[in-house]
């Protein structure tokens, strides 16, 4: 992060354009745009606000891209998701993401250089090399190739033990397809053992009940995958991964499978994680892995009982936290964003607001602001996190905290303390994931029912709002076959779709304070999340930095 020593913090005044109006900056998380059907659980629900922004001036709504090069991932074919789509929106700039930064370092073979991979590699000579992370072509959280030329790498250079301790995804690829991506990795490690080199499977377990908790929302999913990965110990135990999950799968899904460790003809772990061990957490996404490297790295650490504290050389695919330094060691330098849209108007006198439940809480406020934790100026922000649903999956509170942090809004938009109320509203991405199409018409329901609180309140001090997203989910919870037609299983039962999609978002800006030349540019088609910073910050009444991504609006005289 620059410090303001070293750039020029003062924005020009915008030529047109007042300062001094309230502007409310709502996120809709998992909020795409697509065809109208059954399966669209935004068209189905009550969206009555949402729906008059759409039908309203043609002017004020627009769609913006919001996955693959628009977000900083590798291709047009890589979903958004909400990390990297809060990193832009905040950023105003596109910055190579956690993906396309590991794809650049193994292509490379830097990954291997840097001080990191040399840190693990003191491990090998007597040691296991453990690979943590998440079993996935999906690209959100990490990806199976580049786990099989992790694995590739590592052997060539000089790990003589491997073991792989995965989690199943089932969230942003399909449910099922765990078995496929076992069998794949399976196969790359009996080819590593056919050249001498010791490489087996050694635990598994569903990503939403085993390890890949986030934001200290409930310890005891990270506990299941230490118990597994470090103590060797498991409710269920096989000799075989690709039968474990075949088993396993009988009465839960991907996401939700129990842990389990692979066990030798003794019934033995075949890789607990021990003294003199090497453990690399392979995915490249933070969030889901912050949790895990706590247990890993800190020394006092007292949110469950580890049992053991192996001395271990860890390191993540990724730093997590840069404010926490977290891990210490990675094998990839996270992307170095810096001056963003946040940081910048808080050095212009911008006081500000931003709040979310537990589970998105980071996305308005780390993610937004360049992957930074805590304020730039305590002074002139407030940030107001609303603890979320704990030990309950989110179908069966699909309202989840939309209506409190419309409330919380509302309140911080009245009181006139404020110059800019920032929320993330999650409900149509958590409830989507669960795949339950009847609780995520309820959930987009609640969402727009907290924005058209946001909004009312907007009314009434005479100011302005932008309402967009970050990403696709609730717009299609179905698998559809090249016709677009929906899919079903040999059964007869519908596929259904709980990832992120790469459709567009929306965005919509109004308020009785938005001077009234302006409207939506019609010369940036291929304008992304990126473009929502100068955007932003031209409503505040500044010209945005001359790197930003352009504005979407423009001022026509009347």
């Amino acid at each position: 992060m620059a410090s303001s020593g070293q750039v020029s913090w003062k924005l020009e005044d915008h030529p047109k354009l007042p300062k001094g109006k309230t502007i409310a900056v709502v996120v809709l998380d998992g909020w795409g745009e697509n065809k109208p059907d059954d399966y669209n659980c935004i068209h189905v629900a009550e969206t009555l606000t949402m729906d008059s922004l759409k039908q309203g001036a043609p002017e004020k709504w627009r769609l913006i891209r919001a996955h693959g090069t628009a977000v900083g991932l590798p291709t047009e074919e890589d979903m958004g998701n909400s990390e990297v789509g809060h990193n832009a929106l905040g950023a105003g700039r596109i910055f190579a993401q956690g993906a396309k930064l590991v794809d650049l370092a193994l292509a490379s073979g830097k990954i291997y250089e840097g001080e990191g991979f040399k840190y693990i590699s003191e491990s090998f000579e007597k040691g296991t090399l453990h690979l943590i992370g998440l079993l996935s072509d999906g690209g959100v959280h990490s990806r199976l190739d580049q786990l099989q030329l992790l694995l590739k790498g590592a052997s060539e250079h000089g790990a003589k033990r491997i073991r792989v301790h995965f989690l199943t995804d089932g969230r942003d690829v399909s449910d099922g397809s765990s078995v496929g991506f076992v069998e794949t990795i399976g196969n790359d490690l009996a080819n590593l053992r056919e050249k001498g080199v010791d490489a087996r499977i050694a635990s598994g377990g569903g990503r939403m009940y085993v390890t890949m908790d986030r934001y200290e929302n409930d310890w005891d999913v990270v506990k299941r995958g230490w118990d597994a990965q470090v103590l060797g110990e498991a409710p269920h135990k096989f000799t075989n991964a690709v039968e474990a999950v075949k088993k396993l799968r009988e009465n839960a899904n991907d996401q939700y499978l129990p842990p389990f460790v692979i066990v030798d003809e003794h019934n033995k772990a075949v890789g607990p994680i021990v003294d003199g061990d090497a453990v690399v957490t392979f995915n490249f996404r933070a969030d889901r892995m912050v949790m895990l490297a706590k247990a890993l790295e800190y020394q006092d650490f007292d949110k469950f009982d580890r049992v053991r504290f192996p001395k271990i050389r860890y390191a993540g695919m990724l730093q997590y936290d840069g404010e926490l330094k977290l891990p210490s060691h990675y094998l990839v330098s996270p992307p170095e964003i810096d001056r963003t849209s946040g940081e910048y108007l808080v050095y212009n006198g911008i006081r500000t607001f931003a709040c979310s439940e537990t589970v998105k809480f980071g996305h308005v406020t780390f993610f937004w602001n360049g992957n930074r934790s805590g304020y730039f100026n305590p002074e002139l922000e407030k940030y107001v996190e609303i603890p979320s649903d704990i030990g309950i999956s989110f179908n069966l509170q699909p309202k989840m905290k939309a209506l409190e942090i419309g409330e919380r809004a509302r309140d911080a938009i009245l009181s006139l303390k404020f110059d800019q109320v920032r929320v993330n509203i999650a409900n149509g991405d958590m409830v989507g994931h669960t795949g339950d199409i009847q609780a995520t018409i309820v959930a987009c329901k609640a969402a727009d029912e907290a924005v058209k609180m946001i909004l009312d309140a907007i009314e009434q001090v005479g100011g302005i709002y932008v309402v967009t997203a970050d990403h696709g989910n609730a717009e299609d919870m179905v698998k559809r076959d090249k016709c677009g037609q929906p899919l079903y299983d040999k059964n007869g039962q519908l596929q259904i779709l709980t990832s992120h999609t790469c459709h567009p978002v929306p965005i919509a800006i109004g308020g009785p304070g938005l001077a009234p030349g302006v409207r939506l540019r019609n010369d940036v088609p291929d304008g992304g999340l990126a473009n929502v910073a100068a955007t932003i910050m031209n409503l505040h009444g500044f010209v945005a930095p001359n790197d930003y991504e352009p504005t979407l609006i423009q001022v026509v005289d009347n």
